[in-house]
């Protein structure tokens, strides 16, 4: 399946399962190689950028946010090819949601607080100050104030 499609999707589909395909995508795009704690991490920084109210008011308008997650900075034509990876994807998009929606003291976390991450084999972004509050994997993952 191409990015493109997949987006479309998420762009006529009602608001909680777009917000799913989104997180799936994101999920796929940004971490499909990492373990599920990886995987979930990433999922909790985008659903705790949603809360900020900062990035955008949905899960998908957060996600699709120039230049913020792979949504947006992946070519279109990508292909989404690994079918196990995005079916995990879609099973881990479905989790973090349903833990981010419990009661704030109930929520399971595994980054807390992060609401930024970059992969290692990327350059040092220019917020990334300090030590990051967790390395999961290939990521490292910080809180921007």
């Amino acid at each position: 399946m191409k990015l493109a499609f997949l987006l479309w999707l998420a762009s006529v589909l009602p608001q909680p399962i777009a917000d799913r395909a989104c997180m799936a995508g994101t999920i796929y795009l940004e971490a499909r190689s990492e373990p599920v704690a990886g995987q979930l991490a990433v999922a909790e920084v985008a659903l705790r950028r949603v809360d900020s109210g900062q990035w955008g008011d949905s899960l998908c308008a957060v996600l699709t946010a120039p230049g913020q997650f792979a949504l947006s900075t992946m070519p279109q034509n990508y292909i989404l090819q690994e079918v196990d990876s995005m079916e995990r994807s879609w099973a881990l998009a479905n989790l973090a949601i349903a833990m981010w929606s419990l009661p704030p003291q109930l929520r399971p976390s595994v980054v807390p607080k992060a609401d930024h991450f970059f992969a290692s084999d990327t350059p040092v972004p220019s917020w990334a100050r300090g030590y990051p509050l967790a390395r999961i994997g290939d990521h490292s993952f910080y809180r921007a104030d």
